[in-house]
């Protein structure tokens, strides 16, 4: 068996872009419109997984997607979780669980899906402003 990729319904393909792409720092991998189904969909990456995808899929006619916990999270690991932390809050997205522990952090992407960080490797030295910082909305 193979892991091949995990799909996410997505309400607005720039805004999830943005997010996944130049916030996140995955890299789109290929792309499909699937016109007899009125969807598209888009296969992302991290650069040091690509085999591991994430796959945005884009329904043309709009529908609403309820937030729901049942779906789970996405995980990736990150080589410096507080400067990953820092670089997506300079970007406007909100750490809703931030990583206190030097080893873990939440996020959500504009459609509500919720992001596990995972520092690579044993957990940094806690600072501030990390350790003293509170949850905020769902993680």
């Amino acid at each position: 068996m193979k892991y091949l990729h995990t799909m996410v319904r997505v309400t607005d393909i720039d805004a999830s872009l943005d997010f996944y792409c130049t916030k996140l720092g995955l890299t789109e991998i290929r792309r499909k419109d699937i016109e007899a189904g009125r969807f598209t969909l888009i296969f992302l990456a991290a650069p040091e997984s690509p085999d591991a995808q994430v796959e945005l899929t884009y329904n043309w006619d709009p529908e609403p997607y309820p937030v729901g916990r049942n779906f789970g999270h996405l995980a990736f690991a990150v080589d410096n979780i507080f400067e990953t932390c820092q670089h997506l809050m300079d970007g406007g997205v909100t750490i809703n669980r931030p990583p206190r522990d030097g080893r873990m952090a939440f996020i959500r992407s504009p459609d509500g899906i919720s992001i596990e960080l995972l520092q690579k490797g044993e957990a940094l030295a806690v600072v501030e402003p990390w350790a003293s910082m509170e949850s905020t909305g769902e993680w």
